[in-house]
């Protein structure tokens, strides 16, 4: 029987003046560093531990048990998954020094090519170690940082890393305070890295200047293919970043994925990215969610979705595109536009009117495939129009988020828990993290390894 750490070795520790009586292993280099680890990571975190008088973490060594027993299958392609929230078992939350234990373990590992520590403390100090590791391990290529408190400082540290760095395809700094002085040093890396497809900076509080950055660096990047700019500090009512962005629409032909959620775009913004669109033949997925956008920008959408062939997810959420901007966007997909595949208008104060006439333009449009619209204003001719596209299978119940019902005759929608990105910022305690029901968006229009 395969005996655990814990049984292994005597629950006293060696003080760390003392002589060290245990044999160094095999998978280990005389000189403590790691070498190329043939599976014992269980035992590998538990020496250095011992080592550096560092408290061994119980959900750190179950999941290094499970990749251990992901190795002796032969299994390759691992992603080491550590995420402090974690609600299945008790979980002490990963500090910056147990990252760099992590990052030891993962030096020249052959079999782990993926990190997620998403929700931990590992701070400005955990983000030197990172900085390191992508300076060292050569199989990463995808690394999950998300909100795990590292300012500026770290996110420098980790952009110049990466200056050099050939392998890493994804990057998620989502949460990150690494303000605008951090963006800038990203928006830099970017003009020089040639391998990253994917990076996620929203809720980093980026600035003016460093969402510009990105915008003018991108018109000459021909290798990120997703960006994430979610929620930056703007201040003024210019919607000046909408004017770079669109200036880079029309010159970037590589960018497949553009998220500008909670930029605070009008009618205005939206018709700076409109216009560009009639030039863009690369980008597949829009997201515009959480803005200000009304029925005079859907004019402008509507308009240039008669002619774009590439948008095939456009996500509208919590806008107010009312009934007039839902009949301008029916009116363009049952009649011109036969590319686009999902449409969410969740939250946009749209009534039956406007409701309706989405439902009726996906029996005529039969490239249509997905549309979510929780939020709205439900009226019994919306219900039933829903209801009629399930029950005739030209909707997919996995498609939308609505389900009917009948109560004492009378046809109700109920919502149900899909969409374009439902775990964007947290996965299910049970089931498949990366469902298609629940991040259609990200299924249907995959960039890299991994969502």
């Amino acid at each position: 029987m395969k005996r655990s750490p814990q049984q292994a070795r005597p629950e006293s520790r060696t003080p760390p003046s003392a002589p060290s009586t245990t044999p160094t292993p095999a998978w280990a280099a005389a000189d403590g560093s790691a070498a190329e680890p043939i599976g014992g990571l269980q035992e590998y975190y538990y020496e250095l531990c011992m080592e550096k008088s560092q408290e061994i973490k119980p959900f750190i060594l179950h999941i290094l048990q499970e990749v251990d027993e992901e190795i002796e299958k032969g299994l390759a392609g691992i992603t080491l998954n550590v995420a402090g929230n974690c609600h299945l078992m008790p979980v002490e939350r990963v500090t910056g020094e147990d990252f760099w234990i992590l990052c030891r373990i993962l030096k020249n590992n052959p079999y782990i090519n993926g990190l997620d520590v998403r929700y931990n403390l590992i701070s400005d100090v955990g983000a030197s170690y990172a900085a390191k590791l992508l300076q060292k391990q050569h199989n990463l290529i995808y690394l999950n940082l998300m909100f795990n408190d590292i300012g500026p400082e770290g996110g420098e540290l980790i952009a110049k890393a990466l200056h050099k760095n050939t392998t890493l395809k994804h990057l998620r700094m989502t949460g990150n305070k690494i303000e605008n002085k951090g963006g800038m040093f990203f928006a830099a890396m970017l003009q020089i890295n040639s391998s990253l497809e994917k990076l996620d900076l929203g809720d980093c509080d980026l600035g003016m200047q460093s969402v510009i950055a990105f915008a003018t660096v991108l018109t000459q990047n021909q290798t990120i293919k997703g960006l994430n700019l979610n929620r930056p500090i703007l201040y003024g009512e210019q919607e000046e970043s909408t004017v770079h962005l669109g200036h880079m629409l029309k010159e970037n032909q590589c960018l497949v994925e553009l998220h500008v959620c909670k930029h605070d775009i009008k009618n205005y913004g939206m018709k700076q990215l409109s216009d560009a669109l009639y030039l863009n033949r690369s980008l597949r997925y829009l997201d515009v969610s959480c803005n200000k956008i009304t029925q005079d920008g859907m004019v402008c959408l509507a308009d240039v979705l008669k002619s774009n062939t590439t948008l095939e997810v456009i996500d509208l959420s919590f806008n107010r595109i009312e009934n007039a901007g839902a009949n301008y966007l029916s009116d363009t997909l049952a009649s011109h536009n036969r590319t686009l595949k999902v449409l969410s208008v969740v939250s946009n104060n749209i009534e039956g009117e406007g409701l309706v006439a989405l439902s009726q333009s996906m029996k005529t449009n039969p490239t249509l495939s997905n549309i979510y619209i929780w939020g709205n204003k439900f009226d019994e001719a919306t219900c039933v129009a829903y209801s009629d596209l399930i029950h005739m299978g030209r909707l997919k119940s996995d498609n939308t988020d609505v389900e009917p019902f009948v109560v004492d005759g009378h046809v109700y929608l109920a919502e149900v828990s899909n969409g374009l990105k439902r775990h964007y910022y947290w996965t299910p305690g049970y089931g498949e993290a990366c469902s298609p029901s629940s991040n259609a968006g990200l299924t249907l229009v995959p960039v890299g390894q991994y969502l």
